[in-house]
């Protein structure tokens, strides 16, 4: 894919899955805007990828923060062709009757209602623009429950159906609503669940995970029309069909 011209917006964009997507799309030759709350960590980023990248402090759980940064981006590039709905965190892991409620909430907040902000504050200005792409890091999580992960699981089958009503919604208006279901990759959040030890996930070995460029690289192929058969569902990275076309297998 050649993303020249393209203006891009990734949430969690510090780490992980978000880190390497923002190089990914950068060196696919988009402009990328890096947002997350660790303001020094997508400083770092941008300054790593240079004038195409800006970073954007902002907490996805606070939609007034979420339209705040698409109206910064919008400054900045005049655009946004792209957003990676792609923060989100494990929550608190256990019998969900050890839990405790606020801890619950904040995942629900991040998972769920972060990518509700996220699709509020930008699909009008996409459909103003005719098209643009909104991408749901989702995971199997959403279709399949695990004791001990209530908040994930709920959290991430809830953004799941958020893809599907937005692209009922707006699919004749031009846009490309899909998810990313990347399976387990090698990224912080796997340090957790992994001390946790709740759940199959946790039970596996750190080479059992992909590394965090190869869904950055999806997500940079889910922008063309190769893509187009899985707007308003999941691309699963586990299928071997889905490596191939990416490119990795």
């Amino acid at each position: 894919m050649n993303m020249s011209g393209k203006v891009v917006v990734v949430t969690g964009a510090s780490r992980g899955i978000g880190a390497a997507a923002a190089r990914a799309f950068a060196e696919a030759g988009a402009k990328v805007a890096l947002m997350a709350r660790s303001a020094e960590e997508i400083a770092a980023l941008a300054a790593e990828i240079g004038d195409a990248a800006c970073a954007i402090p902002c907490d996805v759980s606070r939609y007034w923060e979420v339209g705040q940064a698409v109206a910064a981006t919008l400054r900045a590039f005049g655009r946004i062709d792209v957003f990676v709905a792609n923060a989100g965190v494990i929550g608190p892991v256990g019998p969900l009757t050890d839990l405790d409620p606020d801890a619950w909430g904040e995942t629900a907040d991040i998972n769920l209602k972060g990518v509700f902000h996220g699709m509020r504050a930008v699909l009008p200005q996409m459909v103003t623009q005719g098209s643009g792409t909104f991408i749901t890091i989702s995971s199997g999580a959403a279709h399949s429950p695990l004791a001990g992960w209530s908040a994930y699981c709920s959290s991430k089958a809830g953004a799941y159906m958020l893809t599907r009503t937005a692209h009922a919604e707006f699919a004749d208006k031009g846009l490309r609503i899909l998810g990313l279901s990347p399976g387990t990759v090698a990224t912080d959040m796997q340090r957790e669940i992994k001390a946790s030890g709740v759940g199959p996930v946790a039970q596996l070995d750190w080479s059992d995970h992909i590394p965090p460029e190869w869904p950055a690289k999806c997500l940079v192929w889910m922008c063309g029309p190769e893509a187009d058969a899985w707007r308003g569902d999941d691309v699963s990275l586990r299928r071997d069909e889905i490596r191939r076309k990416v490119g990795l297998i």
